[in-house]
């Protein structure tokens, strides 16, 4: 009789824990996306500049221009250098394609390739919303930080593995380190210098990036402006690419 009931005292237990890690990941998983909301409306336009940082010091600069609609579909398309004007980028879940000025069909790219060189890859330039890529499997505290561990929804994601730290007064990513399937640490972001961006937004402006994968090297992508928009979903189509540039007001 005791045996018993020490069996249904353990599967009680067993069972109030696993209701309770439930209740943290689905806490976590609305978490997650409410900084989405806050770090980028479903529909907005922005503009940013990225520079890359070599060891020896020299900078190569790019101004892009992006447009992003429900939380995973983007196109960008390159304002500078002169030598990149008319450059596009569409980004469809984790589908991406680069369109280039006189080549002909737009060509099939990979997240972790680089449209631009430097330790960004092209997820991290086309970033949409982290809850459409990532699951919450743990949430904890850290101090006055909030730590969030996502695992990747499938294999096709850059990342396997994200440990976001949240700024514990806005309740945004401060930094987030990415890990590979092998628990590899590919890189981290830093989420730095925090601007109100109108109509209520207030986020990070500029994102700073390094790699043990690239020692000495840096990147830094800084957003000059942020707004709201709607546009038709013909928007985010291959047949569209060349036209990115009419789409700027």
């Amino acid at each position: 009789m005791l045996r018993k009931l020490l069996i249904i005292s353990i599967a009680l237990l067993s069972l109030i824990s696993f209701a309770a890690a439930q209740e943290i990941l689905l806490d976590g998983n609305a978490l997650l996306e409410e900084i989405d909301r806050k770090m980028m409306p479903e529909g907005s336009e922005s503009y940013k500049k990225i520079i890359n940082i070599e060891p020896n010091g020299a900078q190569k600069e790019f101004i892009l221009y992006v447009v992003k609609q429900g939380n995973d579909k983007m196109v960008s398309t390159f304002l500078s250098p002169k030598s990149e004007i008319g450059r596009s980028t569409l980004r469809l879940g984790e589908n991406m394609w680069l369109y280039i000025p006189n080549v002909g069909k737009p060509v099939r790219i990979t997240s972790l390739q680089s449209v631009i060189g430097g330790v960004f890859n092209n997820s991290d330039i086309m970033q949409i919303d982290y809850h459409a890529e990532y699951d919450v499997i743990a949430m904890e505290q850290e101090g006055d930080q909030t730590v969030l561990t996502l695992k990747a929804k499938t294999g096709s994601v850059a990342y396997d593995r994200l440990r976001m730290r949240l700024d514990p007064e806005y309740k945004l990513p401060d930094r987030v380190e990415c890990y590979s399937a092998s628990d590899m640490l590919i890189k981290t972001l830093y989420f730095k210098e925090m601007k109100d961006f109108g109509d209520g937004m207030i986020r990070p402006a500029v994102t700073e990036t390094d790699s043990p994968l690239y020692k000495g090297y840096k990147s830094v992508m800084i957003f000059a402006d942020i707004k709201q928009r709607e546009v038709p979903d013909e928007v985010f189509t291959i047949n569209n690419m060349h036209k990115i540039q009419d789409l700027r007001q």
